[in-house]
């Protein structure tokens, strides 16, 4: 029998257990959606993946989970595509799978770490990745008027950081050199655990004890909550890769406050200037919503300076899209070609700052992670690079920059 077919779409956080659904499953004929419902764009996606997982695999059982299936199973059961729709708890519990019930989809809010993510913990491979992602943290307990996850994931919870480090070690010793720490809330770690630990503190640990992790990666991280020990290690430790992906949703106080954000503009600027003079050459990114409800060209502005001030050169931009049963859905609307506009300013202004700095690196040696299929990787930073010669993926190999073309970088082997 084949292997299953997982489509995962969405966060670094849906990658990692894709793979612990993957082995969950061992040899099937299913395929697996494993969804995103972010914006509505990304659960219009999740409809037409299934749509075209059907009809090229007639014959397949189809099962959709994730945040999407977690958040409208009605409606995706209701899909003449679909065969099951598992909840984000149900999707790690092999029960669930073994179960012949069409819909298994509890309640989110009840949660626990030990129901959800430590299950599946023994992947040790990522089909088509060359990194390994381990979710350390899941759900989340802030309510900003725009986001639907909550609802999707629940509310925060951490894995102890026994079972993380046995998981990377695992890893390592499976070939891995670059591991991302995943989570929907990723520094909201820690304080559902005993004796309330910090991601700085995971962090910590997990370079003391797998020595042999030679590259570390954080997903994204909320600025207000970058604990004193993080903030060091990730300017101080080596092992920690230069690039630091901040969620910081726009550049105006009034659109923060209205967004129940905890930081505000200076505040976001402040640590930027802080990691930059730390850690000289850090790239910086950042999730940004353009558009949001009651903005002013005056207070979209506020954001494209931000950007330029702060010199992102990672930029996950998107247009607001009001989601059912927010708060943001309620206020008074931007025209949707508004935001559209406003979106394509922001990710110019991105463009801006990244031509600038991958141009700062033509010239330079950078160890590249090589990718599939082995003539492309990325930099510490994150910056793409292509070559000519055929490397193994998974090597971290030296190559010398020759040259800036567009959006990525072009290489030799040093």
């Amino acid at each position: 029998m084949a292997a299953p077919t997982i489509i995962s779409l969405g966060c670094r956080l849906n990658i990692a257990e894709s793979e612990a659904i993957r082995l969950l499953l061992g040899a099937s004929d299913a395929v697996v959606v494993n969804s995103c419902a972010v914006t509505n764009a990304a659960v219009s996606e999740t409809r037409s993946a299934i749509r075209k997982a059907r009809r090229l695999r007639p014959a397949a059982t189809l099962i959709v989970t994730g945040c999407a299936a977690q958040i409208d199973p009605a409606g995706f059961a209701a899909m003449p595509e679909v065969d099951r729709v598992l909840g984000n708890v149900e999707k790690l519990d092999a029960a669930c799978w073994a179960s012949d019930d069409r819909v298994m989809v509890g309640d989110i809010m009840q949660a626990r770490g030990e129901q959800v993510e430590e299950r599946g913990a023994a992947a040790t491979s990522f089909a088509g990745h060359a990194r390994a992602f381990v979710a350390v943290q899941n759900g989340c307990d802030h309510r900003c008027t725009f986001c639907a996850i909550p609802f999707g994931r629940g509310n925060s919870r951490s894995v102890a950081a026994g079972a993380v480090i046995d998981r990377i070690s695992a890893l390592v010793g499976a070939g891995y050199r670059e591991v991302v720490l995943t989570g929907v809330d990723l520094t909201s770690y820690g304080p559902d655990l005993p004796g309330a630990p910090t991601l700085g503190l995971l962090v910590e640990r997990v370079l003391r004890h797998v020595p042999g992790l030679k590259r570390l990666r954080l997903s994204s991280l909320d600025s207000i909550e970058i604990d004193p020990r993080l903030f060091d290690l990730i300017t101080s430790e080596p092992r920690i890769m230069p690039h630091v992906h901040l969620s910081l949703q726009s550049g105006d106080d009034m659109i923060l406050k209205r967004m129940k954000r905890r930081h505000t503009r200076a505040a976001a600027i402040a640590l930027i200037e802080r990691l930059q003079r730390a850690r000289p050459g850090i790239a910086i990114g950042a999730d940004i919503i353009a558009g949001f409800p009651t903005e002013t060209d005056a207070m979209a502005e506020n954001t494209r300076a931000l950007i330029a001030q702060c010199g992102i050169v990672h930029g996950h931009i998107f247009p607001y899209s009001a989601r059912a049963g927010t708060p943001a859905a309620r206020m008074p609307q931007v025209a949707p070609a508004i935001r559209k506009a406003r979106a394509a300013a922001l990710r110019a202004t991105v463009a801006e700052t990244r031509a600038g700095w991958l141009a700062s690196l033509v010239g330079t040696v950078q160890p590249v992670l090589v990718e599939r299929p082995g003539t492309r990787g990325h930099t510490p930073g994150f910056a793409e690079v292509r070559w000519a010669e055929a490397v193994a993926p998974g090597d971290i190999r030296a190559i010398r920059i020759t040259g800036a073309d567009g959006d990525r970088l072009e290489g030799m082997a040093a």
